[in-house]
């Protein structure tokens, strides 16, 4: 099959004219031709403003319909590149910089020091425009008063119009947690293939409505969240982020049939499960479907009987452009406790540069239409991330022999005491057995001797106790003794990142344990 010329512009034609595509709480919708009228007129904008394909478009807003479509338009004419409002002043000065942003989009009257760094830097801002009684996600693009960086000089014919499939449509940055953050440059034919991709794996129609509660400049939020269902002419309702307390007030005016999440969200929602079985009954989910970190499967079951639906656990990751492997739905087999099959790209199990056959534990590697060519500027990097043409995942796994994938644990994550090497997964799985653990997230943390110990932070289930004793003795009995905790903390929520993902590297610093 040819690939389309403009792949986006191919990705927005599925939706039915006078159907909703963006909708958001207290809002009218916009229809399918309303967002492709939109994303038209503000390529158009964006070349008068100076960028056009291959430049680089900061979008620095709230969470809405307005950063769908935004990222969407930016996407299909510019280089889009999301970033998290939440970023103070240095980490602006750091990614606009890194980024070679030509544009700032932020919304009118935004107080975000990005529009101040820009300015220092010589980025021109554009702020956004929603007019009173708009529809969800229909905005304007106007260029902020004088002083916020240089005149604007429209981008050349030849750089204007939709993107071509070889263009980069979106960069983001990898959370960095170790090293410096590498820039993963996505080409629109990647982020077409990856929309695919999911589209095909949920079978989503235009009869089809996500409640969508993940945050807009992760790419689980824009790919999965939106781009995907966009493209099968589905519609998105756009919430302004994830609130447990407001999440069954959404259901209810959304009457969604799927939402996407990672799995500290899907336990927030669980917990309130019980309260609201009535609007669970009314808007029947067609699937759940769980992505960015493991999802215990004991979570999974609840889950389920809670909804009534099936939990889809799918594996994704940035520079996969997000969807790697995925459980099917029904009628297919599900497999709690593995990520399912591949489901896009190629997926292999590697150890020193071999392929290993079925049932071997090794490195997950990828590749495929929808992973990145390589990392930007980073010779280094792609030298260790790419082997053989396979992009290393840097997660340990084993495919099963009807091809469904467990993951082990991430390389960097395995705890090495003392030679013995412990995947934190494996001890998450057996705490969350416990009739007291609600949460649990295991990890290394620093030993003078051993190198490094299992330490554990714990979330108790309301009106249960558990002592740390209690815990370390249930373990105990079902594992070997080196990979029992030997510090476990007890904590009302779990710290997680600004994308609600567990991050275990690094967690023992940031608790006082290191």
């Amino acid at each position: 099959m040819t690939a389309a010329p403009h792949p986006f512009q191919d990705l927005l034609q599925a939706g039915p004219d006078t159907a909703a595509a963006i909708s958001a709480p207290g809002r009218r919708m916009l229809s399918h031709a309303g967002l492709r009228a939109l994303v038209q007129a503000t390529i158009a904008r964006l070349n008068e403003l100076g960028a056009g394909r291959n430049d680089r478009v900061a979008i620095v807003l709230p969470n809405g319909p307005e950063m769908a479509t935004c990222y969407l338009a930016c996407a299909a004419g510019t280089t889009s590149a999301p970033l998290n409002p939440a970023y103070r002043a240095d980490e602006f000065e750091f990614y606009l910089s890194d980024l070679n942003a030509k544009l700032l989009i932020v919304e009118k009257g935004s107080t975000s020091p990005a529009v101040e760094v820009a300015a220092r830097l010589g980025v021109k801002v554009i702020e956004l425009h929603v007019a009173q009684g708009a529809p969800a996600g229909e905005f304007s693009l106007q260029a902020a008063s004088a002083g916020s960086g240089t005149a604007a000089t429209p981008a050349p014919a030849e750089q204007g119009g939709w993107s071509l499939a070889s263009d980069v449509g979106m960069v983001l940055h990898t959370s960095g947690t170790t090293s410096r953050p590498k820039i993963v440059p996505l080409s629109v034919g990647n982020l077409a293939a990856s929309a695919r991709n999911i589209r095909s794996t949920l079978q989503l129609t235009p009869a089809d409505r996500g409640l969508n509660i993940m945050p807009l400049f992760h790419i689980h939020g824009l790919i999965a969240g939106v781009l995907a269902p966009i493209s099968a002419g589905s519609e998105v309702f756009c919430t302004p982020g994830f609130n447990a307390l407001k999440f069954f007030a959404w259901m209810d005016e959304a009457c969604p049939t799927w939402y996407t999440a990672v799995p500290t969200m899907h336990q927030a929602v669980l917990q309130r499960a019980k309260g609201n079985t009535e609007v669970i009954a009314r808007h029947p989910l067609r699937f759940l479907r769980s992505s960015s970190s493991s999802i215990a499967p004991q979570v999974i079951r609840e889950l389920e009987e809670a909804f009534g639906a099936p939990l889809i656990e799918s594996y994704g990751m940035t520079e996969a452009c997000h969807q790697m492997a995925s459980n099917p739905l029904p009628p297919a087999l599900r497999k709690p406790g593995t990520v399912g099959v591949a489901a896009g790209p190629e997926v292999a199990i590697m150890l020193d540069g071999v392929v290993l056959p079925r049932g071997q534990t090794g490195e997950i590697v990828i590749r495929g239409d929808n992973v990145t060519a390589g990392y930007e500027n980073n010779e280094k990097a792609n030298a260790e991330g790419f082997s053989s043409g396979w992009f290393r995942t840097g997660d340990q796994g084993v495919m099963d022999d009807e091809g469904y994938i467990s993951i082990t644990g991430r390389l960097k994550e395995i705890i090495n005491r003392g030679g013995e090497k412990i995947s934190p997964r494996e001890v998450d799985e057996i705490l969350m057995d416990h009739a007291a653990v609600a949460q649990v997230v295991c990890f290394g943390m620093p030993h003078p001797k051993l190198g490094e110990e299992v330490a554990a932070v714990v979330v108790l289930r309301e009106g249960r106790a558990a002592t740390e004793k209690d815990l370390q003795a249930f373990v105990a009995g079902r594992a070997a003794d080196f990979k029992v905790p030997k510090k476990i903390l007890f904590m009302d929520e779990i710290p997680k990142g600004a994308t609600g993902k567990l991050q275990r590297i690094g967690l023992a610093a940031k608790l006082g344990l290191g």
